[in-house]
Parts: structure tokens; sequence; C-alpha cells
């Protein structure tokens, strides 16, 4: 962890639950970013007033406004089959130029893709706009999000003198779940099928790998990470982890990642999970 000097970073979903505590784990460390990108849906609203308070105390936390996806709550009302409009391409475009006037000119080393849903639903219950916004917010979000902040990734590590990957040179990091491996589900469905949410996160699992295929000649290092099961809003009470256990291990092995973890999905524990 000694060798781990990242300048820049940017975690989506910032104004509750993981992505939260991983901004206030970030300000924390000895060796902070200079910059500490945190973005939400709604940087004036009232569930992100405590990210607005951070931001307040540390000059090196900026917020941007970022619209990943779409809320849950509002799909469930659509009558019709949502469009890959719902999920803001031109919010994930401005935030990029934002961004990028704040970094002046020295790239982007670590993006986390940590916004995502996860709705009730069973064989029986799931329905079209359920699966479609579940998967427009947990796969399109990453998958644009992404694409906006390639090239401040790819400037990183252009400018970088580092050998191999690592997440202080150029960095994507794509929480996903143990409940989107495949191979596991039979010891998984039965506690906690979530139709929709599995099959998002299997998806986002092969948007890592895939990535991991077509960044390696940019020496951006591109990894799944599954944070446990937490006592989120996402995750429920009854979960297993409190939030400051699972960042407290998700910033450990963010921290050793390495090119033997490119295209890997790994847990919270820093175990190697199958896809």
């Amino acid at each position: 962890m000694a060798g781990f000097h990242v300048r820049s970073v940017l975690v989506t979903g910032s104004n509750r639950g993981i992505g939260l505590e991983l901004i206030k784990r970030f300000i924390g460390k000895p060796n902070p970013p200079e910059v500490i990108f945190a973005t939400c849906r709604d940087p004036e609203g009232v569930r992100a007033q405590e990210l607005k308070n951070l931001a307040s105390k540390h000059p090196n936390v900026v917020i941007l406004q970022l619209v990943s996806g779409m809320e849950p709550t509002r799909a469930y009302k659509q009558s019709r089959i949502l469009s890959p409009e719902t999920t803001d391409s031109a919010s994930i475009k401005a935030a990029a130029i934002k961004a990028e006037a704040h970094l002046g000119g020295t790239g982007l080393n670590l993006l986390i893709n940590n916004a995502g849903v996860m709705p009730p639903s069973t064989l029986e219950s799931a329905t079209p706009e359920d699966m479609l916004s579940v998967y427009n917010t947990n796969v399109v979000g990453p998958l644009l999000v992404t694409q906006a902040f390639l090239p401040l990734l790819k400037k990183a590590a252009q400018g970088s003198n580092q050998k191999g990957m690592s997440c202080s040179k150029a960095a994507i990091v794509n929480i996903s779940t143990v409940l989107g491996s495949i191979e596991k589900t039979p010891e998984t469905f039965s506690f906690m099928p979530v139709v929709s949410y599995r099959c998002s996160k299997a998806a986002l699992n092969m948007l890592t790998k895939c990535q991991s295929m077509g960044y390696k000649q940019d020496g951006i290092l591109c990894s799944a990470l599954h944070p446990g099961w937490v006592k989120t809003e996402l995750g429920s009470a009854q979960a297993d982890l409190t939030v400051d256990e699972s960042v407290s291990g998700l910033i450990k092995v963010i921290c050793e990642l390495s090119e033997k973890h490119h295209g890997v999905l790994m847990s919270w524990e820093g175990n190697t999970l199958p896809w």
C-alpha cells in the first residue's frame, strides 16, 4: 500500500452508502488524492447534504452532477419499455468536461463505477420495464461513464512513468457482485434471487472483461470488485457487513491491484471470484 499514490479519483454514486464511504476513506488517507471527484444525481438535494458538508471542509473534493441511470421508483411507474435516453449521456459528458478543467491536463488515475440499483424481482415478478431500468443503470451507465472519461484515463496512463498496471497509473474499477457470477449462482440464488440485479451484474462482469481486453494496450487496469452483502439502502439492514467493514476491505484491495488482477472479479477480502 505504500506505493499507492493516486493524484485523482472519481467515484459515481457518492452521496450515500459505499460511494460516500469511499470518498471519506480517500480523504482520510495519509497521502490523499489531490482531486476527488464525487458524483451524484442531485448535488443540491437533501440526500447529498452529507457529501456537500464533506466538500465544504475538504477543497480537494469536487462534486459533479452525473445521471448514469434512472431511479427504480420512476421506472416502475412507466407503462412502456424504457429507452436508452433514460441514461442522461449529456450529464455524463458535461461532468467529464468539468473534470478535465479541474485536472489541468494531468488525466484521471482512477475511475470507480459504483452507482447501482437492486430492486426486488423474481422470475415470476420481473417485467420488461424492471429489467431494462436496472440494466440501464447497472450496465449502460458504467459503459457511458467510462467512454466519457476514457480520454482522461489514457492521458494519465501516458503521463505515468510507472511500469505495469496499477490504480496509481490508470484504472477502471467496476463495483459488481458475486451475485453476478454464473458459476456461483447455485450457492447464492435461494437466499437472494433478485433476478434483474443478477442479470445486470453478470453483464457488468462481461463489460469489465471486455474493457480489460480493449484497454490493455493503453495500460489501463480494469477490474470488478464484490463489496460483500452490505448494510446499505441497497443491501438491506439484514446484510452481513457494515459499510465501514466493506469499504475498509475494498480500499485495501484497490491499493494492491496490479497487472495480475487485470480482467478479474475480486471480493472485498481480496479473493478471486469465478465469472
